[in-house]
Parts: structure tokens; C-alpha cells; sequence
């Protein structure tokens, strides 16, 4: 059968059940959330022996449209989380910027040469 293969990947996936989180979303309607992530354990009750996790998520408006930025918030409590969430978002937002700047970069130095490759030009690095 030729789908075999792909029927054995998907039959392999398998949820890590020592990993497990409640995912609880938290916003103030106006710049962003901030999910709360509960360890659990597989019967659904808290698991006490790990701490809480958030991320936090906003949107920035550009020419292209809205972009989405999302970074994890390291705090112990949700009253932490929003004290520290336009710091972390502003932080993730000088990643996504430098990381943006080095993809230009690299397109920059790039060297197009007519003709040196079957079917296309030779991109030089």
C-alpha cells in the first residue's frame, strides 16, 4: 500500500505524558495575551513538582500587515507575567528586528552571476 509509510509515522506520534499542560489564556483586550501553561499530570490534576509557565503574545502592525510576536515570560506568577510582559514583548521585538537585519545582510551579499548554472543563474555566497 503506498501510504503505508506516512500510516506508521502517524501511528508512532505519541503525546509525552510526563509533559503535559493546561493552557489558560489571560488578556486585557487591547495589546496582547498572555497564556498560563499548568503542568499536569495525566489524570488532569496539577502536578506540584513543576512551575507554571507563560508566554506572552502581541501583534505589530506593519506594511505588510499585522506581525506576530510571542516569547516566553519568565515569571513565577501571572501578577509577575504582566509586570514583565511589555519588557519581554519589547525584547522580542529587538530579536525579530536583528534577525530581520541579518536576513538582509546575507540577501545583500549574495552575488547573482548570469549564465554559470544549468536553468538559472549561480548564486554566489
Amino acid at each position: 500500500m503506498a501510504n503505508e509509510p506516512e500510516a506508521r509515522q502517524i501511528a508512532d506520534i505519541k503525546f509525552d505524558r510526563k509533559n503535559l499542560y493546561r493552557e489558560e489564556t489571560i488578556t486585557d483586550l487591547k495589546v496582547g495575551t498572555i497564556q498560563r501553561l499548568t503542568p499536569i499530570k495525566v489524570d488532569g490534576t496539577k502536578d506540584q513538582s513543576r512551575p507554571h509557565l507563560f508566554v506572552g503574545q502581541t501583534q505589530l502592525l506593519s506594511q505588510s500587515g499585522p506581525v506576530p510576536v510571542s516569547s516566553r515570560i519568565e515569571a513565577e506568577t501571572l501578577e509577575e507575567a504582566i509586570r514583565l510582559f511589555p519588557e519581554t514583548m519589547q525584547k522580542a521585538v529587538e530579536r525579530l528586528v536583528d534577525e530581520v537585519k541579518q536576513l538582509q545582510r546575507e540577501q545583500m551579499g549574495r552575488i547573482v552571476v548570469p549564465g554559470q548554472t544549468p536553468g538559472g543563474p549561480k548564486i554566489i555566497t
